[in-house]
């Protein structure tokens, strides 16, 4: 069966921008009485101290949790619960966020306690201890999951250890916070002027533009840092690495790639459907067909192409398999990035990546929530806001030269990062195939 491309005109929410700076998309959706509002916010890890790593994270922990805006912390939470209100505040590497959902009744009271929250937050010292004691424990139980320990030690390997997109909180770190830290934190990098609120529900626009400019309104400007994370120099780029954690498991998770463009690339959209190709759309994907279904070697396999516009991307295979086939499922892999490079995909495959993407595509749009979203993080990247649409139609006319040019650009065998985390007695023979092999040694405490 055949069907003609799914075609959507999402509506168009409005901007409006306060007179400090702060940017609000409302769009009005009057189907349930519910409001939602989602803050993005210019601040992220990558501002952390070199030896308070972690900060940030923890400030956005305790603004939520602390209390703020003369309100106690068990004061907010009682509010909260009073009329089932929910409040979620957390700062990650590239960017805080924070959200409201509310009935729309009680919207105009969420949002006072929102903006409390967010501006002037009490840093209870109770809860600021309470939040470092749960980061330890965190981090005392890091070790415990081997899936987890390649995800960490493959960035690394990658990015290096004290890189903003690698680098790690230690018990040290945490300990040596206080108050005072989180205090200036939020003080140096928390402002209106690096805001975009998202506003979607039961509402209506002149309404909540004069219930935000009350809430945020008088919130003077400050500094915003600017988003800049240092790309890794070309020469640590260049070479391949393989390494491996010893840990006593039943299976080796493996995690093989290198690091890779941006999404403003112009070879990203190309990248991408030869990544759905190789190793992203699962089922249909050359890797899960033959490493899985052919040979059987894993049970999970696959390809991801991570990217975004501020630091480099990253591109990886991965896949669980038993201790004895760790060199075979590796073996694949490069055979499977030797025939992407060396010869065009097949008609069909174009033909199911692109329409697999084009049909998705809705999904971008799927709710009104979704669509502010969307323009929210396209301005906060700095792109366009039809970016999507030029993606799309970038899709739609990629041919298959375009998708083995891209392949040969940017699917390097002779960059491969290999982490490998399993027995330290089978591993070192394993990996010794695809260059010298060394161990990360593991802190016993995380």
């Amino acid at each position: 069966m055949t069907f003609p491309p799914v075609e959507f005109s999402p509506p168009e929410p409005e901007r409006v921008v306060l007179e400090n700076g702060m940017v609000v998309y409302l769009l009005e959706d009057h189907e349930l009485p519910l409001v939602s509002v989602t803050v993005t916010m210019r601040t992220g890890s990558w501002l952390d101290p070199s030896d308070k790593i972690g900060l940030a994270s923890m400030t956005g922990a305790v603004m939520r949790t602390g209390g703020g805006g003369g309100l106690s912390a068990e004061q907010v939470d009682a509010e909260l619960e009073q009329f089932a209100g929910d409040v979620s505040i957390g700062i990650g590497r590239q960017s805080g966020s924070a959200s409201l959902d509310v009935l729309s009744k009680d919207v105009s009271r969420g949002v006072e306690i929102l903006a409390g929250l967010l501006r002037r937050p009490a840093f209870d010292p109770a809860r600021v201890e309470l939040a470092k004691l749960q980061a330890i424990e965190g981090i005392r139980r890091r070790q415990d999951h081997p899936g987890s320990i390649v995800g960490r030690e493959f960035a690394k390997v990658l990015y290096g250890a004290d890189h903003p997109s690698a680098r790690e909180s230690s018990l040290d770190s945490i300990t040596r916070m206080t108050r005072e830290d989180l205090v200036t934190f939020h003080r140096n990098t928390i402002h209106p002027n690096g805001m975009i609120l998202g506003v979607t529900g039961d509402f209506k626009k002149n309404e909540m533009a004069a219930l935000l400019r009350k809430a945020f309104g008088d919130w003077e400007k400050g500094t915003v840092p600017e988003l800049r994370i240092a790309d890794v120099p070309e020469g640590e780029l260049s070479g391949p690495a393989v390494r491996f954690v010893s840990k006593e498991t039943s299976q080796t998770h493996l995690r093989v790639g290198h690091l890779s463009i941006k999404e403003n690339d112009p070879d990203y959209v190309a990248l991408a459907i030869a990544n759905d190709i190789l190793g992203g759309s699962s089922f249909r994907s050359r890797l899960f067909n033959d490493v899985r279904t052919k040979r059987g070697l894993a049970y999970s396999v696959g390809s991801r192409l991570n990217t975004g516009t501020h630091d480099q991307g990253v591109w990886l295979m991965r896949a669980e398999t038993k201790l004895t086939s760790t060199q075979e499922v590796i073996e694949r892999f490069v055979a499977n990035i030797e025939r992407m490079r060396a010869e065009p995909v097949t008609d069909t495959e174009l033909a199911e990546a692109k329409e697999a993407y084009v049909n998705s595509f809705v999904f971008s749009f799927a709710s009104p929530s979704a669509i502010v979203s969307r323009l929210v993080e396209l301005e906060y990247d700095g792109l366009p806001k039809d970016f999507l649409r030029q993606l799309r139609a970038r899709v739609v006319s990629l041919t298959k030269e375009e998708v083995q040019a891209a392949a040969k650009r940017h699917l390097r065998p002779d960059r491969l990062k290999i982490v490998a985390v399993g027995s330290g007695e089978v591993l070192p023979k394993a990996l010794a195939t695809f260059g010298e092999v060394k161990e990360i040694k593991l802190s016993p405490e995380g």
